[in-house]
């Protein structure tokens, strides 16, 4: 019989955290060996809180006593910005692997991950969205980018949302920056003047980004391409957290083969 791999979901008591232990629950190759938490849901069983039965597993306050103590494989880790890096640091000094849904961090931020790793011997996924249509919107972004003069994109989340905008705004723009040739042609090289101050959003590389916050939201993005006579627009919508699951439960099971820190879920797909 082949052995389960661990997992403890960090920030467990969260949307995502509580997403992230249903799945666990439901795969016969994994087992939740701990749950971890900062205020909310500490005494609570793991599986009661994500909806489920009880599995004897206890939300916990204190990450690194947990995984001192259960030993996990891999660390699933859904908390906030301003706490990932130091939850990452953590998880690798335990001796475990780290999926990081955490949104926040950037491709600069994977230099010192990058170090980190190579000390334990442990590997890190950053993954700014687990969502499959998602990952493949972002390659449909990639190879469309080099084709227009003008991008812009729309992000909509709840507005409970810890940061905006989105990391998967933020690593879309990146992408495209990183293919496209020269500076996108913005509105403003046509003297567009802002009536109201972030009315036209915010800008990364030349690339604007619009974020909502509106009740009713899940996780939602448009890419919007403008060229001459045309637009091609591409939208992604994430209807249901369970949108997540497979994404998650596939790092999990591939975190072990991808060496060293890998910025974006796309990277374990063959696309």
């Amino acid at each position: 019989m082949v052995a389960k791999i661990k997992v403890v979901v960090n920030g467990a008591y969260g949307k995502m955290g509580r997403t992230a232990v249903q799945g666990i629950l439901t795969d016969p190759q994994l087992e939740l060996v701990g749950a971890v938490g900062k205020t909310r849901g500490i005494g609570l069983d793991a599986g009661e809180a994500a909806g489920r039965a009880a599995v004897g597993v206890v939300i916990e306050d204190l990450l690194g006593e947990c995984l001192q103590r259960v030993k996990p494989h891999v660390v699933v880790d859904f908390t906030n910005p301003a706490v990932v890096k130091d939850n990452i640091r953590t998880i690798l000094q335990f001796g475990a692997h780290a999926v990081v849904g955490t949104t926040g961090l950037t491709g600069d931020d994977i230099s010192p991950l990058q170090e980190w790793s190579r000390e334990a011997g442990k590997n890190v996924l950053v993954a700014p969205n687990f969502a499959l249509g998602a990952v493949l919107m972002l390659e449909l972004a990639r190879r469309t980018a080099p084709f227009f003069p003008s991008m812009e994109i729309i992000e909509a989340h709840n507005p409970f949302k810890a940061d905006a905008p989105s990391g998967t705004a933020i690593n879309t723009a990146e992408i495209m920056g990183a293919v496209r040739e020269g500076e996108s042609e913005d509105s403003d090289v046509l003297s567009c003047q802002e009536k109201i101050p972030g009315v036209r959003g915010g800008e990364l590389g030349g690339i604007r980004i619009h974020s909502i916050r509106l009740p009713g939201f899940v996780a939602h993005q448009q890419i919007i391409f403008g060229g001459l006579g045309q637009t091609l627009t591409l939208r992604h919508d994430s209807i249901s957290r369970e949108s997540f699951i497979p994404g998650i439960l596939l790092a999990v099971k591939k975190i072990a083969e991808i060496k060293g820190v890998t910025y974006g879920f796309e990277n374990l797909l063959d696309l």
